[in-house]
């Protein structure tokens, strides 16, 4: 057996004594010894005498902040992890985090067990860095979000930004499919090049061949000219296809045809037209459900879902109402020209209390109505549409209790297989877990109180019931 290096050595960079002091602790405990600076300017010094194993950075630093230091480190050609922390967790540091050679992107608060598991895992592996140059990092600020579920959508972003593989992005309705679409072109090598978009179901169905591929002038009635298809338009760069899971299948088998050969033919056309193009696909369905249904192909399935993103509905990152509210209030006011009006404490917590069934499209018409009707500079819960009403919220509240037993009854009618709890009980947890996670901000150790557990158990359950978090 080879032997083993006596202690990895991490070194910590955060001006923040407090996490310092609890990574040291928590790494030492681990078997790992610590080194900690306070200033990114201290660590440059020292690491031109010597390298640790694994290092920890803050991104917000007075003098040299993290990603300026990663840039000095050259880390292009030093095999050395780093793990950045930030408590400002945003799309555009997420990107330039792993741009600059991030091994992992670690939001503030984090959970101290996840941490010392990543720099295990980072001192385990030898980063081989990309000869790509980094794309340049441009900000599309209507991606807001601090909750985990949008810091697993920033570092997917982040971890593709110097990759063209083909991504299938699922989520409800009103997500934001395509702006995750967008930043993922955005911040690839692909961004000089175009980004085409196109909604497959606001084509009729016989025109859609002709709008992704193009027709030669005759092909069929009416084509009086050729037509550049989406394909085409899209060469070099990201063709969008959002709602791809209502595609015919005829259609299906001649998107896959040039996703397997980088080639097609326009409608009435002879010659093969060749082009290099990233597909990024989207859809509200659940395509390994229609592929089982035989509604969609499941050779196309696979060829899409390289990468799998999904947007989270807004009922599962509730932290972000407040900050969507205040952005898209800001954007409708300047569409407007006028000042933007401020939303009281009440007509707020009204608002955060909302479940949102459209998201944040929803979210979004309700802030630009709101600009126009609310009289003077205040939004008052007076001035909120009819369904976000104290006494609306506070029915669906009582009301859970009723819905359960209406579903229960449905389920005994149908005649089911299993005992009504083993159906119910996983699921409740589970939405119950994630609530309490999220109020928690991710900390395990405060989530388990409000769950009344301990964090042995909410960590068993969240392993048990397989919760993506």
């Amino acid at each position: 057996m080879v032997a083993e290096k006596e202690k990895q050595v991490v070194w910590i960079v955060d001006d923040d004594s407090s996490v310092r002091w609890v990574l040291e602790k928590a790494l030492q405990s681990d078997g790992i010894r610590t080194r900690s600076f306070e200033r990114a300017s201290a660590l440059l010094d020292a690491f031109a005498q010597e390298q640790p194993d694994v290092l920890m950075t803050d991104i917000r630093m007075p003098g040299i902040d993290g990603i300026e230091m990663m840039e000095r480190l050259n880390l292009k050609d030093r095999p050395l992890p780093v793990i950045v922390m930030t408590a400002h967790a945003d799309l555009d540091s997420a990107v330039a985090a792993f741009q600059g050679g991030a091994f992992e992107y670690l939001p503030k608060p984090f959970d101290i067990d996840l941490a010392v598991s990543l720099v295990r895992r980072a001192s385990q592996i030898s980063a081989a860095k990309a000869d790509s140059e980094p794309s340049t990092i441009s900000s599309i600020s209507s991606m807001i979000g601090q909750a985990p579920a949008m810091q697993d959508v920033f570092r997917t972003i982040g971890r593709l930004s110097r990759a063209s593989m083909n991504v299938l992005i699922t989520g409800e309705s009103g997500t934001g499919k395509e702006l995750v679409a967008q930043a993922l072109h955005e911040h690839s090598p692909r961004a000089s090049q175009p980004f085409v978009a196109l909604n497959t179901t606001a084509i009729a169905a016989d025109l859609l061949e002709s709008e992704l591929f193009g027709h030669e002038r005759g092909a069929f009635t009416g084509a009086e000219a050729r037509r550049i298809g989406r394909f085409e338009q899209a060469h070099g760069g990201t063709l969008f296809l959002d709602e791809i899971g209502d595609m015919s299948l005829d259609l299906q088998t001649r998107l896959l045809r040039v996703l397997a050969e980088g080639e097609f033919y326009r409608v009435g056309g002879q010659s093969s037209i060749k082009v290099d193009v990233r597909i990024v696909a989207a859809t509200n369905q659940n395509l390994a459900t229609a592929v089982e249904q035989g509604r969609f192909r499941e050779d196309l399935f696979h060829r899409l879902n390289v990468i799998h993103v999904r947007t989270p509905p807004l009922r599962e990152r509730a932290e972000d109402i407040p900050l969507l509210l205040r952005h898209y209030i800001e954007v409708a006011a300047e569409e407007l020209g006028v000042e933007p009006k401020r939303l009281t404490p009440e007509a707020e917590s009204l608002l955060c209390a909302f479940e949102w069934p459209g998201n944040v499209r929803e979210l979004v018409n309700i802030c630009r109505r709101l600009m126009v009707t609310a009289p003077g500079t205040e939004i008052r819960p007076e001035d909120l549409p009819e369904d976000i009403s104290v006494e609306q919220i506070s029915i669906d509240e009582q009301d859970w209790q009723r819905k359960l037993s209406v579903w229960a009854e449905h389920q005994l009618v149908t005649g089911i297989d299993v005992p009504l709890l083993e159906i119910a009980m996983p699921e409740f947890e589970k939405a119950l877990i994630r609530v309490a996670l999220m109020r928690a901000k991710g900390r395990r150790q405060e989530a388990a109180k409000l769950l009344g557990w301990g964090r042995n158990t909410l960590t068993r359950k969240i392993k048990d019931l397989d919760i993506d978090i």
